[in-house]
């Protein structure tokens, strides 16, 4: 079976891995008539394409710059960063497999048996955020009214800020597509026009506490799909480095495991080498890699440099509240 792992160690760099790892499983998708691995191919070279050409990036980031400066004129009291990042390989890897194993999974569960082909090569298209911009918002303790409790107030700008997002980014060449998220809780924050569009994790939070609005823009310019991420600094703060980042690692180990258990071995190819590949990265020890611009000294301590582990960043952009010591009534 071909694998991303087996090209992390000859010092190549992330195009080449890329190139050589795509040429190998094409050519042995071709041999086995195995359809998923050309669709795994067309993701890779879309990761590629993202890589060596970023001049739509510039215009693209130019674009959502419109809103940040938006939101630095209507919000001043907030403080917030915007950020856009290139989904790194072996996270775009592993989401890839691990999609494969979660549909197939389930599909089982529910029906005894396994998707068709173009079924399960259907729900691929829906991995959508290659690209992906991080709004993260704080209303600093100068700035709180006193009569709500912190977070509700926060929560309350965030859901505002949403609301006023996609008309914005509409108006600037980019289409918002529905959520495929059904029967999910519904925010009264949200507009009735709004909500179908959005990923409500925060009313519908993850099982390990993971909690943001999601929302997926295709770019009618650069002709290629957006995710855009809105959150508290708590929020991102608990994604980042509290136990929504730990946890859920751990949980999804232990859920992998339960499925493999589940699927005998054998019934379904396209399940067990997502399933391999997803393993194998997992337990992949980023201190022996040897790609050129990325050094680890263990699976936490990493300077990334080329977008292998850590996503590339597109922009980073920050505003820190003002007012501070003479405080206006913004809000009249």
């Amino acid at each position: 079976m071909i694998k991303l792992n087996d090209y992390l160690y000859n010092g190549d760099t992330v195009l080449k891995i890329l190139q050589n790892y795509t040429q190998d499983l094409k050519a042995s998708a071709k041999v086995t008539h195995n359809e998923i691995d050309l669709v795994h191919c067309n993701f890779l070279l879309q990761i590629s394409e993202l890589l060596k050409h970023n001049d739509f990036l510039t215009l693209q980031s130019q674009r959502i710059r419109e809103f940040y400066q938006y939101m630095a004129n209507e919000y001043p009291y907030l403080a917030f960063t915007f950020k856009g990042r290139i989904k790194s390989l072996i996270r775009a890897e592993e989401k890839f497999n691990g999609y494969i194993v979660a549909y197939v999974y389930a599909y089982y569960k529910k029906h005894g048996t396994y998707p068709s082909l173009p079924d399960l090569k259907n729900r691929l298209g829906y991995l959508r955020d290659l690209i992906a911009y991080r709004v993260v918002i704080s209303l600093p303790k100068c700035h709180q009214s006193g009569e709500k409790d912190p977070e509700v107030e926060e929560i309350e700008c965030l859901y505002e800020i949403a609301n006023r997002l996609l008309g914005f980014m509409e108006e600037r060449g980019f289409t918002a597509e529905l959520s495929v998220a059904v029967g999910e809780k519904d925010s009264p924050l949200l507009e009735d026009d709004i909500r179908p569009y959005y990923k409500d994790y925060i009313m519908n939070p993850e099982p390990y506490g993971y909690r943001s609005l999601h929302i997926t823009f295709f770019d009618n310019i650069a002709r290629c799909n957006i995710e855009m991420q809105l959150r508290t600094k708590e929020m991102d703060d608990y994604a980042e480095i509290g136990p929504a980042n730990h946890q859920g690692y751990e949980k999804r180990q232990e859920s992998e495991r339960a499925r493999r258990d589940e699927i005998p071995k054998g019934e379904n190819i396209y399940f067990d080498e997502a399933y391999e590949r997803g393993l194998l990265l997992q337990e992949l020890d980023l201190s022996g890699v040897d790609v050129n611009m990325f050094a680890a000294v263990n699976n936490a301590l990493i300077n990334d440099g080329c977008g292998l582990f850590r996503g590339r960043l597109i922009l980073p952009y920050e505003h820190l509240s003002i007012y501070q010591n003479d405080l206006p009534d913004f809000k009249a």
